[in-house]
């Protein structure tokens, strides 16, 4: 009887452990990811450079990057120029889909921005039909709603700007063509050491180098005139544009990474499908309240139509998947 309650109780004290850490680590996503977007659109209402906007984020994740190689918090990646190259094909489309993003996000509301995004499952399913896989019917089927949702709360947006559509459409592209590639290299990951969590540093360093010449050349003229306005117009000046600045570029990473953690203790696809659903619910609420936007009643249908549309695309598409592995 000994064994047996120690047995259970160290059962229970694991479940606990577990159950606690990943509370945490979803809290934790879902109010970075939240702060992220908030703080963004703030700094983008006053700063209408995204470009220089976008490149700044991505430099802003190296001072969380680098700090943790030089501490050795974690191992430090080798990768020789063939593995480079690799990484190089994936890191473009993380970086056309972040800027376009956050043209997106400046361009229009956030709850906009987020309704459109929850479209991403059809390119990806889209794309892997082009590469030869084939989704069974129910899968397909399931993009149904999301396309009806997506197509219902555009219509009737009442912040719907075209800058804002097809920036949001574009990244939903850039980001599937990115999951495809990163699936791939990650199946046979190159070099040394090089984790989910490190590739999207290394993506995050090599985005960075590729926006810089960009931004110079499209904004560079535009971003000191830019910065002194947006100094001017900031609610709280200069110091509270710069620390928003630096927030957005911060969070932006760390969400990111803290998503990796999140969901790396979830066991099945579904649970995956609950969590990021939830997520993009949290965000919508959270920003539609911050900024007092403004939904019609369809928009608030096609949104919920297009978010439970993803919900049901993700569990169903899991089940399958597990099938075909249990075969």
């Amino acid at each position: 009887q000994a064994g047996s309650r120690a047995f259970f109780s160290h059962k229970f004290n694991t479940a606990m452990n577990t159950l606690l850490k990943t509370t945490a680590y979803l809290g934790l996503w879902y109010f970075l990811n939240v702060l992220y977007n908030l703080s963004n659109k703030s700094v983008a209402t006053s700063f209408p450079l995204p470009l220089t906007l976008a490149s700044t984020q991505l430099f802003a994740g190296l001072l969380y990057i680098l700090p943790c190689w030089a501490l050795g918090l974690r191992p430090v990646p080798t990768l020789g120029k063939g593995d480079l190259r690799r990484v190089a094909v994936v890191a473009v489309f993380h970086t056309v889909g972040h800027c376009l993003t956050v043209l997106s996000l400046s361009a229009g509301s956030v709850s906009f921005t987020h309704i459109i995004k929850s479209a991403e499952p059809i390119f990806s399913t889209l794309l892997l039909s082009l590469l030869g896989t084939h989704s069974p019917l129910p899968v397909n089927l399931m993009l149904l709603p999301i396309v009806f949702g997506v197509s219902l709360a555009s219509m009737t947006e009442l912040s719907f700007t075209w800058p804002s559509f097809l920036g949001a459409m574009g990244s939903n592209l850039s980001f599937a063509v990115r999951a495809i590639y990163s699936k791939r290299l990650m199946a046979d990951p190159p070099g040394k050491d090089l984790t989910p969590t490190n590739l999207f540093a290394v993506l995050t360093i090599i985005s960075a180098l590729l926006t810089a010449p960009v931004v110079l050349v499209l904004e560079g003229p535009q971003i000191m005139p830019a910065l002194e306005a947006a100094y001017d117009s900031f609610e709280g000046g200069k110091t509270a544009f710069l620390a928003a600045l630096f927030t957005s570029g911060l969070t932006y990473y760390t969400y990111n990474e803290t998503a990796y953690l999140a969901l790396s203790l979830f066991s099945t696809p579904t649970t995956h499908a609950v969590a990021n659903t939830v997520k993009r619910v949290v965000i919508l609420v959270a920003s539609t309240l911050y900024f007092k936007t403004e939904m019609s009643a369809q928009s608030v249908a096609g949104c919920g139509i297009a978010v439970g549309g993803v919900l049901g695309y993700s569990i169903v598409k899991g089940r399958y998947a597990a099938k075909k592995k249990e075969e």
